[in-house]
C-alpha cells in the first residue's frame, strides 16, 4: 500500500518512512527539503515539492493510489513563529487544509497528523492527560490545535478520519547510524548538550534554576524517535482497519530535569560539559510530562527506549553527522 508522506524527508517524519518500508508499505514522499533532506528520502518514492501546491497533490494522487497522509511538514521552531507568525498560520493552518482537500477530492479518508505537547500551554497539572485544559501560547501552538480543531468538525461533516498525536519531546536516532536528528538551527536540548560535549559549542545554557522541581530547572518528558515511529505505525493500522478519529499523547510519561539530562550525556559520552546558568525563559513551564496511558489502551503502543539510550544513539549519530555533509 501507497502512503502518501508530507514532509517525509526531515527527522521524524525519514524514521516513519523507514518503519512502513521494514513493514511492507510504500513510503511516497513529498518534501520541499526546507527543513529535510534528500538522504533522509531514501525509503519510498521522493518528490521534491510542497503541499501548497495543489497540482502536483493531484499528480501525486492520480499516479498513486494512495491508502492514508501522513503529515510531518509544519514550521516547529516556537520562537520564529511569534516574531513572524504569518509563515506559521500559512504552512501550518492554510497548507494543511490545502493537502486535506487534496485528499478529499481523491477519496482518501485516513490522516495521520503530527501535533504537539504545546497545545496544552502552561499545563495545570502533570502528568498532562489528552483532555486536559488547552491554551497554547505561541502562534506554533495555537496552529496545531487549530488545525486538531479542523480535523474535529471534518470528521463530523464529511466522515474524514484522522488521529493526532501531541509530541513531548522527540529525541534520539536511529540505532544503526543512518538518519537522526539533523535541525538547522538546532534548538533542542539533547543536541545542543551533545554539541558541547564534542566541543562544536563552548557550553550549554540552562535556563531558569530556580523552578519549583527538585533540582530547581525546568523537567521534560523525553520520547525516542523509534518509539514515535512505532506509534504512528499502529494509529496508521488502527485506522486502515476501521478505527475512527481519535487523539494521543506520545512521551515516556518519566519526566527528566535539565540537569538530569546533562548528567546523563556526561555519564554517556564520557566528556566533560560546560554549563552555564541564566535566567528563565518566558513561557517556558516548569513541567510537562505526558500521560501516556490512552495510546497504550487503544494502541498497545509503550516506549521501550530509556534517556540513556535516547542520548546514546543521538550521541552516535552526532559522530557519524561530523563526518558527513547532507544534501
Amino acid at each position: 500500500m501507497n502512503i502518501l508522506v508530507a514532509g517525509g524527508a526531515g527527522y521524524i517524519g525519514s524514521h516513519v518512512c523507514k518503519l512502513l518500508k521494514k513493514k511492507g508499505y510504500n513510503p511516497v514522499v513529498i518534501d520541499n527539503l526546507s527543513h529535510g533532506y534528500e538522504d533522509f528520502a531514501v525509503f519510498g518514492d521522493f518528490l521534491n515539492g510542497d503541499i501548497a501546491d495543489s497540482d502536483l497533490l493531484d499528480k501525486v494522487f492520480n499516479k498513486y493510489k494512495i491508502g492514508a497522509v501522513m503529515h510531518f511538514c509544519a514550521f516547529i521552531e516556537v520562537g520564529e513563529s511569534v516574531t513572524d507568525p504569518a509563515k506559521y498560520y500559512i504552512n501550518n493552518v492554510a497548507n494543511t487544509i490545502n493537502l486535506i482537500e487534496a485528499m478529499r477530492r481523491h477519496g482518501v479518508d485516513k490522516f495521520i497528523f503530527s501535533s504537539t505537547a504545546a497545545v496544552y500551554g502552561v499545563p495545570e497539572k502533570t502528568p498532562i492527560l489528552e483532555d486536559d485544559f488547552k491554551s497554547p501560547i505561541n502562534p506554533y501552538g495555537k496552529t496545531k490545535y487549530f488545525v486538531e480543531n479542523i480535523l474535529d468538525d471534518y470528521s463530523s461533516a464529511y466522515g474524514f478520519k484522522s488521529i493526532r498525536f501531541r509530541y513531548f519531546n522527540a529525541s534520539g536516532a536511529s540505532f544503526d547510524g543512518e538518519i537522526g536528528e539533523a535541525h538547522i538551527p538546532e534548538t533542542h536540548l539533547i543536541p545542543l548538550i551533545l554539541q558541547a560535549a564534542s566541543g562544536k559549542r563552548a557550553d550549554i545554557k540552562v535556563f531558569g534554576t530556580d523552578y519549583p522541581t527538585p533540582d530547581g530547572t525546568a523537567v521534560r518528558d523525553y520520547v525516542h524517535v523509534d518509539d514515535l515511529a512505532a506509534a504512528h505505525l499502529l494509529g496508521l493500522e488502527r485506522l486502515l482497519n476501521g478505527g475512527g478519529t481519535d487523539y494521543f499523547n506520545l512521551g515516556s510519561g518519566k519526566g527528566y530535569s535539565v540537569r538530569e539530562v546533562i548528567d546523563a550525556a556526561v555519564r554517556v559520552t564520557g566528556k566533560k560539559i560546560t554549563v552555564v546558568e541564566t535566567d528563565r525563559r518566558a513561557g517556558d513551564p516548569p513541567f510537562l510530562v505526558a500521560s501516556s496511558v490512552k495510546a497504550e489502551k487503544l494502541l498497545g503502543w509503550k516506549p521501550v527506549h530509556a534517556l540513556d539510550d535516547i542520548i546514546k544513539s543521538a550521541w552516535e549519530w552526532a559522530l557519524i553527522l561530523e563526518k558527513k555533509s547532507l544534501k
